[in-house]
């Protein structure tokens, strides 16, 4: 589960909101406003964007934007002012052969920190492990994604203990809806380490390698892998300047339209 200590950590999140005039720059406010975690910074109607620093996921914010009839796209992430140390963002689209799908972000707020959020859906109600494994190769399915990721040779352990791997993230919770809503702090994980990489969710509970199984020093026996995607850069703060598909013409919204059906995770562009 989530370290308590990751609720108060903030990010800075850059969102593309529809306005069209000043009416809408202060419905934007006042949307924001009564949201817990999250100081408006900027709303600004020439390029339709709005900066927040939140300490809840990306997809509390663009909900509570669009609860308004506003589409929004989340366009780009950073730390929060004066963190320290370089910034990077990375995100991976989950999904197998089976109906899990879901959206992780990572966000390195410091070079101690690195924020995890995401949501899955799909899951059977209860635990399942989650992990970065070493290769983002995807050829045959989660299969070839190899295993953990491990540069320090370590036995396999959870997030919060001192012998572990780099990749191993714990365990995240779906509710009764089979939806894992998650956002977590790690001391070891690098953005810039797991790009090209990929990260796989698991079909049972990560023991975390406190088990009796032969195989919970190696991999928390969590049994099958459900889904996995490819670890890719995303955009920083300002770094997305992005209005029309060139592959297709689409604009922004349409784009998020098509991305986005009802019920799956936000798309980061």
């Amino acid at each position: 589960m989530a370290a308590p200590a990751a609720a108060e950590t903030s990010c800075r999140l850059e969102f593309s909101v529809q306005m069209t005039c000043e009416s809408c720059v202060e419905a934007v406010r006042e949307a924001l406003q009564g949201l817990p975690g999250v100081r408006v910074l900027d709303v600004r109607l020439d390029s339709q964007t709005v900066l927040v620093e939140a300490s809840v996921a990306a997809e509390r914010v663009q909900e509570r934007l669009e609860a308004r009839g506003r589409r929004a796209v989340l366009r780009g992430a950073g730390g929060p002012p004066g963190g320290g140390g370089p910034v990077a963002a990375a995100v991976a689209a989950l999904q197998g052969p089976g109906p899990v799908r879901g959206l992780l972000r990572f966000v390195q707020v410091s070079p101690q920190r690195c924020l995890v959020e995401g949501t899955v859906d799909g899951l059977q109600p209860g635990p399942h492990g989650l992990h970065v494994h070493e290769f983002g190769d995807l050829s045959d399915a989660c299969d070839s994604c190899g295993d953990h990721f491990n540069p320090d040779g370590e036995c396999h352990g959870g997030p919060q203990d001192e012998h572990r791997h780099v990749g191993d993230l714990g365990n995240i919770w779906a509710d009764a809806t089979g939806r894992a809503n998650f956002r977590m702090e790690d001391s070891r994980l690098k953005v810039w380490d797991i790009i090209g990489r990929s990260v796989v969710v698991d079909a049972g509970e990560d023991d975390l390698g406190r088990g009796s199984h032969p195989l919970s020093r190696v991999t928390g026996n969590s049994g099958p892998r459900l889904a996995c995607g490819v670890v890719a850069r995303a955009a920083g703060l300002f770094e997305n300047p992005k209005r029309l598909c060139t592959c297709d013409g689409l604009t922004l919204w349409d784009e998020r339209d098509r991305e986005r059906p009802p019920g799956q995770p936000a798309p980061h562009l």
